[in-house]
């Protein structure tokens, strides 16, 4: 039996293997296999209790009784968080073997706060105190990088999500290098802060497939399974020349390259349990590929299309447009609907009885 992820991280223990869950059987499966840490958000905790319900329906109802005029989004809150805090646990072995750096989890703050640095700035503060292995997800849009300083000033360990561009990868890791700057003037120790940055690979394809359908664009097909790699290849370089305190992180996996391409260095990968089994038992042998250029004639066509062009150049777009860009609208449309499906799927226990 092939263990390409077991050997992933055993050939190269600079690249962090995450799971994309909090589910207790996911993160076991990912933790025996060598992962070390984890991701989440209401999307993700609406997808566990699908699987999880039996666990968590006493939960879900002691919650809503203990206090007669909790709201179905105060309930759900308390939810994720009990859920982040069964995974941070599991992880916890991890975190104190590896003094911090790795055995964390991520839980996201509230997307409906998204232009609100304060609110934002506020949970993530409240999250630090729940438990120490923790990174704080945070939306890389002009609030999100206000609130990202604040918060790294205050101590906490963030990942910067709804990212999909060099620009912005750039401006996340500024904004971190601001909180730990300061941090250092106040005489504060950034020892245990190990703050990720996330570029949404598929995500930034799955937008330019839609961009090139919608403008009838004729373009190979292959390449553009290669969008989200190039981008991230681009970023890591300029991270790696500036000596930015911020680790990469890849997540939104579609295909074998997401994993493949971008093995042998710093970097983070966030990966679905269905993909970890997929490459873990693939023939693809790990190599080192991160710095491997992608091939020039597929960058080349890549680089006709507006749309990657924003997304790849360091100056693409200006802090006030990312925003604006389509990957990133999608991607909040989804998170808003998920938070609603959690609380549709949570709702209907406020009216029964332990």
């Amino acid at each position: 039996m092939n263990e390409q992820i077991k050997k992933t991280v055993e050939m190269f223990p600079q690249t962090n293997i995450w799971v994309d869950s909090c589910a207790k059987a996911d993160l076991e499966y990912a933790i025996g296999i060598g992962a070390c840490g984890a991701t989440t958000n209401p999307v993700i905790v609406g997808q566990v209790l699908k699987t999880e319900m039996p666990l968590w329906e006493d939960t879900i109802r002691t919650l809503f009784t203990q206090n007669a005029h909790a709201t179905e989004d105060e309930v759900a809150w308390a939810l994720i968080e009990r859920m982040g805090k069964r995974g941070a646990e599991m992880l916890r072995p991890i975190y104190d073997a590896s003094q911090g750096k790795r055995g964390r989890i991520s839980m996201q703050t509230n997307i409906k706060n998204y232009r609100n640095a304060e609110a934002m700035t506020e949970q993530a503060i409240h999250f630090g105190t729940l438990f120490p292995n923790l990174n704080v997800k945070m939306p890389a849009g002009i609030d999100g990088l206000k609130a990202m300083e604040e918060a790294t000033f205050a101590g906490i360990s963030l990942n910067a999500t709804v990212c999909f561009s060099v620009a912005q990868s750039i401006a996340v890791a500024e904004a971190i290098e601001r909180g730990l700057a300061r941090r250092e003037a106040a005489g504060l120790s950034n020892d245990t802060m190990a703050p990720v940055c996330t570029i949404m690979l598929g995500r930034v394809d799955d937008w330019l497939k839609k961009q090139v359908s919608r403008d009838k664009l004729a373009v190979r097909p292959e390449c553009l399974e290669w969008a989200g790699i190039a981008i991230f290849k681009h970023a890591y370089a300029i991270y790696k020349q500036r000596g930015y305190r911020t680790r990469l992180l890849t997540a939104a996996y579609r295909n074998v390259y997401h994993w493949s391409q971008l093995i042998g260095g710093p970097v983070s990968m966030t990966i679905p349990k269905k993909w970890l089994q997929v490459f873990n038992e693939s023939g693809f042998e790990p190599e080192n590929t991160l710095e491997t250029p992608v091939d020039e004639s597929i960058l080349a066509e890549l680089k006709t299309l507006k749309e990657f062009r924003r997304a790849y150049d360091e100056d693409g777009m200006r802090p006030e447009e990312f925003e604006h860009y389509g990957a990133f609208v999608t991607c909040l449309e989804g998170f808003f609907k998920g938070y609603e499906d959690l609380l549709a799927t949570i709702r209907p226990y406020q009216f029964s009885e332990l």
